[in-house]
């Protein structure tokens, strides 16, 4: 007999009562180290004091009105968001998913907007992640997650991850834009070179095209700066935000430029649950901890702490981890051993991590981390390592 609740995901069977800073603690008061962090979403940690008293006094406010009428909260997070960022306006939603599916319209739109409606192909990249509705799975290509499905969105080629000419041959009279994760999450924990990422926005330049960052799992101070592509010096005209940028609450948003955006009006696209009063609020709780001054220092400075320490790990336990990959604090420890198995055995010893493609162990705790939880996390992952080595 079929649960209650659909059985999508292959669940542990460990149920948390409540959080604290960077653990989860049990029913029974035993606890996790969370290096999961709802997959990168709980970026300043649980139960984060100043979130919480934002809850709270939100929510004996007001909840939801709808975009009918103005959001107070919500014009101020837009606003900082752009002030902080090179866009020049901010559509909020409730998912990375649906940041996807505005993107796709965004750039669908632009094109016809502009006289070429023929253009609407998006070149994306292997081993991507953008969602799983109908067209961000397209727009990723994984065989994996489209099996069942078909058929397959039209309008998406999928190219090598990296390889500017392989993607440069990709383009066509119908191609419209570039899709692409300065940092692969699901895929591996890959991130683009600067080069490469400097390089897509020279050849979007170079053919007209609309070049879109997603930045769902990497953006929001997860590589020490507000944004993954910072580092690179180079802007997209379109990219896609969630996870951290609600601290655990659903909050995703699309911030574009101006010109991507030229032929939008009232009714071009819509939320019911985008942008509301207690979802806007939380949102500038977030951005509250994320700007202040020395915050994106720390978790840069806490980061290559961490990268150091798995570093040594890996070069002592080569036949289990045999390279450390990623940015800031979102890492992976590409395993030779099955990395279902090594996140089994660090759960066993309370620090909890998430699996990744390429038989990657995802490491993408809260942004809050310090020495002390650095610490512990190695020592719980020494320990799992010396198991195979027994």
């Amino acid at each position: 007999m079929i649960p209650a609740v659909m059985p999508t995901y292959a669940r542990s069977e460990l149920a948390f009562e409540r959080g604290e800073g960077a653990f989860l603690i049990t029913a029974d008061g035993e606890r996790y180290l969370d290096f999961a962090a709802g997959i990168a979403v709980n970026a300043l940690g649980h139960s984060h004091p100043h979130l919480v008293e934002t809850l709270i006094k939100q929510g004996k406010k007001l909840w939801h009105t709808s975009n009918l009428y103005e959001i107070p909260e919500q014009t101020r997070l837009a606003e900082r968001l752009v002030a902080n960022s090179f866009a020049d306006t901010v559509f909020f939603g409730n998912s990375g998913a649906e940041a996807g599916e505005l993107a796709i319209k965004i750039v669908r739109k632009y094109h016809d907007d502009t006289g070429h409606p023929e253009r609407y192909r998006v070149i994306g990249c292997q081993g991507a992640f953008h969602g799983r509705t109908l067209a961000t799975l397209a727009a990723a290509g994984n065989e994996k997650y489209l099996k069942g499905y078909a058929p397959v969105v039209d309008g998406f080629d999928i190219v090598a991850f990296g390889n500017l000419n392989e993607l440069r041959a990709a383009i066509t009279p119908e191609t419209a834009a570039i899709m692409v994760e300065p940092v692969q999450g699901e895929g591996g924990i890959r991130p683009a070179s600067m080069e490469y990422l400097r390089g897509l926005r020279a050849v979007a330049d170079e053919f007209g095209l609309l070049l879109v960052f997603d930045e769902v799992q990497c953006g929001m101070g997860r590589t020490g700066k507000l944004f993954a592509h910072e580092w690179a010096g180079v802007t997209p005209d379109v990219m896609m935000v969630a996870k951290g940028l609600g601290g655990g609450f659903p909050v995703g948003a699309v911030l574009a430029t101006e010109n991507a955006v030229q032929g939008f009006a009232p009714g071009a696209h819509g939320s019911t649950f985008g942008g509301n009063p207690l979802a806007m609020a939380i949102g500038n709780a977030v951005l509250d901890v994320m700007l202040a001054p020395g915050f994106l220092d720390d978790v840069d400075r806490n980061a290559h702490l961490l990268r150091a320490k798995l570093e040594d790990l890996a070069a002592r336990y080569p036949a289990v981890i045999s390279e450390i990959r990623g940015a800031g604090l979102i890492l992976g420890m590409k395993c030779v051993v099955p990395n279902t198995e090594l996140v089994n055995r660090l759960r066993k010893l309370k620090l909890l991590t998430v699996g990744a493609g390429d038989n990657v162990v995802r490491l993408v705790p809260p942004l809050t981390i310090g020495p002390a939880e650095i610490d512990q996390a190695v020592a719980a992952i020494d320990a799992a390592c010396r198991t195979w080595s027994a």
